[in-house]
């Protein structure tokens, strides 16, 4: 009895590792904390343009109506009010906001709420943030697990993915980069490759302004973003 149980259990979460953290976190469903794309583009159309671009520091074109922001390597132009996203040429081959559902909610999200934040050069682990439990497995299982599992063994791959999109090498584990998610806001990936004895494991770190702009549903659905897009950039390459 108790044997199945546990392969009931064990089926069920093959089952969740399948969904993203969007999906398991309802991040576009209309409950209290998170509300559907058709009520973050209402409140997009009601927002001042020009307050978003002073308040975040980046472009807005009067002319055009298009915010520029850089997401995750790639320059894009959002259009106010009906937010249509394009990309500035280059060499990536791979675009997530005009891709990603959860990318764009994201990006709305912090053209809605963010802020213009300087980091003080140090990084915490989605633990040691102020909401630290919060959909604490939901991030452990879908992006640390996930990460460890697809390029633990594969660090070349990881490496050449990641020199693909411009990243920065940084020094931890045995292999480490950091990409830029938005401006300002830096994302550490850190991978410890597994051999006979040890299975691989890694480690996501966030720049410490995070706070400032994201919440905890944001955090988890980011590092789901970064993972798949990084899938979808060994396409390219």
């Amino acid at each position: 009895m108790n044997s199945d149980v546990k392969d009931t259990k064990t089926l069920l979460s093959e089952a969740e590792e399948k969904e993203s953290v969007g999906d398991r976190l309802g991040y576009e469903k209309d409950n209290k904390e998170r509300m559907p794309w058709e009520h973050y583009l209402k409140e997009f159309q009601e927002k001042d343009p020009t307050e978003i671009a002073e308040r975040l520091n980046i472009p807005y074109d009067e002319n055009n109506h298009q915010l520029t922001l850089k997401f995750l390597g790639t320059v894009y132009h959002i259009t106010w009010p009906d937010f249509q996203v394009t990309h500035e040429p280059d060499d990536l081959g791979f675009y997530p906001l005009e891709e990603m559902v959860y990318a764009r909610i994201l990006t709305i999200r912090f053209l809605l709420g963010g802020s213009l934040a300087e980091g003080t050069g140090k990084f915490k682990t989605y633990r040691e943030m102020p909401w630290g439990e919060v959909y604490l497995r939901q991030f452990d299982g879908r992006c640390i697990k996930r990460l460890a599992f697809s390029y633990g063994n594969r660090i070349r791959d990881f490496k050449a993915i990641m020199e693909h999109i411009h990243s920065q090498p940084v020094k931890h584990g045995d292999i480490a980069y950091q990409v830029e998610i938005f401006p300002g806001y830096l994302v550490q990936m850190i991978l410890w490759e597994g051999d006979d004895e040890f299975p691989p494991s890694s480690q996501i770190i966030f720049s410490d302004n995070f706070p400032v702009s994201f919440q905890a549903e944001d955090m988890a659905v980011m590092g789901d973003v970064i993972i798949g897009s990084l899938k979808a950039f060994a396409k390219t390459i």
